[in-house]
């Protein structure tokens, strides 16, 4: 089978389409035909970042993705031939305090498909049973593949970590990107009052669409200064952080007493100054957020099957133009998802 793989750690010069062994299936798998994969900022670093001295070349990633069941492993009933499924790409095992407590996402071994283990960059993958979800007719497979990591994500930091409730300031850095456009949408459905960073007039329309109330450009000048202004001094009530260092400064600043930073991401790097003042004189809360557990991430694809989230697709490339879908995503022109489709041209 075709799949966009790597040899060695680097940037999207380094994605090819390479012929790689189609995997077997075991009792408890389903194979499915991948119909479209999702890329995600993670698929960045999981390139750039990939240890020569521990991953088995060629490497493939992609964790959202979306197709049809080829073939069931025998202990498999609940799922047949032809059905139209997505996948939930977190590996856990099942076994430990953490998931036995129903927080896989904190599992000892914890994992994501197209990390610790080839992901769906390829024309057929094969995933526990247990993690894969029928899809309705009404999505499409691109849209299907625009959502599972970034939504379970955003969910779990806003909704479970971060608590947000009716009313509230959140400001929700890197609104851009494909959980940046998710939890726009999801504090919209919880009652917030959504103020989002983006990085282009283009993009702020955008965001506008997906419900921010203000939208913050980050390339005219000082928007922290803007933030003051538009809350009028007093900050926000919840800061959606995935920059990292370059804001994480800034961010805890713009923090009400009382107001928790959430953050799931580092794209600007993982070391961050922190003035311990402000955590302790203002009772701010710093929260960690990965991924979700199985039932925020059924609760949230339901919303999506219902309508009332909706995947945002930025662009949908050809595995032939892997590299180029990846250059895509690196340049940050997009807003939402940058997908590879099996069916495009």
């Amino acid at each position: 089978m075709k799949a966009a793989v790597f040899f060695q750690p680097g940037g999207p010069e380094q994605i090819q389409i390479a012929e790689v062994p189609r995997p077997d299936v075991g009792p408890d798998q389903v194979l499915i035909e991948v119909k479209a994969c999702a890329l995600n900022h993670f698929d960045l670093l999981v390139l750039r970042e990939a240890n020569p001295d521990s991953t088995v070349f060629p490497f493939w990633g992609g964790a959202d993705i979306a197709g049809i069941i080829a073939e069931v492993g025998s202990s498999v009933a609940k799922f047949k031939n032809g059905d139209r499924v997505t996948v939930n790409p977190s590996l856990y095992c099942g076994d430990c305090e953490h998931c036995i407590g129903g927080q896989e996402s904190q599992c000892d071994d914890y994992g994501i498909t197209g990390d610790s283990i080839p992901g769906g960059m390829a024309e057929f993958i094969s995933v526990n049973a247990r993690d894969v979800m029928l899809l309705p007719e009404t999505l499409s497979f691109e849209e299907a593949a625009a959502a599972p990591l970034v939504y379970q994500t955003a969910w779990r930091a806003l909704m479970s970590q971060a608590q947000i409730r009716a009313g509230e300031d959140v400001l929700i850095l890197g609104a851009s990107g494909g959980v940046g456009s998710a939890s726009i949408q999801i504090a919209k459905l919880a009652g917030a009052n959504v103020i989002a960073v983006t990085s282009s007039t283009e993009k702020e329309a955008y965001a506008r669409q997906m419900g921010a109330d203000h939208v913050l450009n980050r390339t005219k000048g000082d928007y922290w200064s803007e933030l003051a202004a538009l809350t009028n001094n007093r900050g926000v009530d919840v800061v959606v952080e995935n920059t990292g260092a370059a804001t994480w400064s800034d961010s805890l600043e713009s923090l009400v007493k009382g107001g928790r930073l959430v953050t799931y991401g580092r794209t600007t790097g993982s070391i961050a100054e922190t003035d311990i003042r402000l955590i302790f004189w203002h009772h701010l809360r710093i929260i960690g957020s990965t991924m979700a557990n199985r039932k925020e991430f059924a609760q949230v694809m339901r919303l999506i099957f219902k309508g009332k989230l909706k995947p945002v697709v930025d662009s949908v490339y050809p595995l032939q133009q892997a590299g180029r879908a990846y250059q895509h995503l690196l340049n940050g022109e997009h807003f939402g998802k940058v997908v590879i489709s099996m069916e495009a041209e």
